[in-house]
């Protein structure tokens, strides 16, 4: 017998808010955080648009000390991080906190740290670093912080599977609960990528929107990236009621695929793979799935593929989904997005409001399923699928429901 698996508790920092529910207010507003980027040399760059963080002071949040350890992907963390534990009421005893585990995706992990002490060493010439340059960047950071944070001495580690790194993150979680391997995983991602060598790296792919993210637009023309963190608390259901938890929704399916095909370019159906795995996973018929979180960057490729591969996964049920890309608000968080993507789905099973694609000037012929245009919707569903795919061809899918 397989444990069900619960969220008690969520927490999120990205451009668009401080909390998880300033974030969902401002997705089911259509509020759009993407705008100029403000750090050092953006004006070197082609591309100077993200949904960047602004007016963030971290003294107000960690002693110079601990600015010291923490790369600004760790404090992201560790910020959703004590939202999600505060609102799950948990208090780690001495039996729990063996029991509770940590695992959080990143794809760029310290990359900030990393930007700045290149450039200490061969652009100002410097000969010495802080001693701190390896426990900033490593890769375990955030993971680390939040389970010494928070007293989890369970499992902790972190999953670098490019965009797709949350949801691969979460997809362990959710498993090691089911399986009984532990009773509690703090989970979900955390990226800060925008910075001057990371936006350049990403300059030469030549996938980089100069103007907007305008997912299933026929005017798109690229993605536009974004910066922050969601973490959430996966709990055993009966452990969850026991306690009297407030439950926010049931995680009940997970699956991941390969492509094996192009290190960059996705494939159809090894997502459609994932999807209806995910689906199968939960228990569930591909008519049950209301509202799609999708994967959605806004490239030209991209989009048109994940609506292919909603119809091989799904035939003639996809009609009836509604599909959203929320990354046209706060933009691609890369290794965190998934993450923060998530907050949606629970939106849609718990309170029956559906976040809304904007920028869509006209939609692309290819594109032809309902995305949610611009403006939010009131729609009771089911269940919710959030989709990742990432560079690599390597899938990642997650199925909620509304718990009852």
């Amino acid at each position: 017998m397989t444990n069900r698996v619960v969220i008690t508790g969520q927490g999120a920092f990205c451009a668009l808010g401080g909390t998880a529910d300033a974030v969902v207010n401002a997705m089911l507003n259509g509020t759009c955080a993407i705008g100029q980027m403000d750090f050092p040399d953006v004006g070197r760059l082609s591309v100077q648009i993200g949904a960047q963080i602004k007016g963030y002071d971290a003294n107000a949040l960690f002693t110079r000390s601990e600015q010291a350890l923490y790369d600004p992907f760790t404090q992201y963390a560790l910020i959703a991080a004590k939202e999600a534990m505060a609102q799950s009421g948990l208090t780690l005893n001495d039996a729990l906190a063996l029991q509770t585990g940590v695992v959080l995706g990143s794809a760029g992990g310290g990359l900030q740290t990393q930007d700045q002490n290149y450039k200490t060493v061969y652009e100002d010439g410097k000969n010495r670093v802080h001693p701190f340059v390896v426990p900033r960047l490593m890769m375990n950071a955030a993971s680390s912080h939040v389970s010494m944070a928070h007293g989890a001495k369970g499992p902790c580690f972190t999953v670098s599977t490019a965009c797709a790194s949350s949801n691969h993150a979460m997809g362990q979680a959710f498993q090691m609960v089911r399986s009984g391997g532990a009773q509690v995983m703090i989970t979900g991602g955390s990226d800060s990528m925008l910075c001057f060598g990371g936006i350049k790296a990403w300059e030469g792919l030549r996938v980089l929107s100069p103007d907007g993210c305008r997912p299933f637009c026929e005017t798109r023309n690229g993605m536009v990236q974004g910066e922050g963190a969601a973490v959430f608390v996966f709990e055993e259901l009966e452990h969850a009621k026991a306690r009297g938890a407030t439950i926010l929704a049931e995680v009940a399916g997970f699956s991941m695929t390969a492509d094996a095909a192009d290190i960059v370019v996705p494939s159809a159906e090894g997502a459609a793979r994932a999807m209806a795995a995910s689906v199968v996973d939960a228990g569930l018929n591909a008519d049950q799935i209301g509202y799609v979180n999708a994967h959605g960057t806004a490239t030209a490729v991209n989009d048109k593929t994940e609506v292919a591969a909603l119809r091989t996964a799904f035939g003639s049920a996809a009609e009836g989904m509604a599909i959203s890309s929320t990354k046209s608000m706060h933009g691609h968080i890369m290794g965190g997005t998934g993450a923060v993507e998530l907050l949606s789905c629970i939106a849609a099973v718990k309170d029956g409001v559906l976040a809304p694609t904007v920028n869509l000037h006209s939609k692309d012929p290819a594109c032809d399923l309902d995305v949610v245009a611009n403006t939010a919707r009131e729609n009771p569903v089911e269940a919710a699928i959030s989709n990742a795919f990432a560079f690599g061809g390597l899938n990642a899918v997650i199925t909620l429901k509304r718990f009852s």
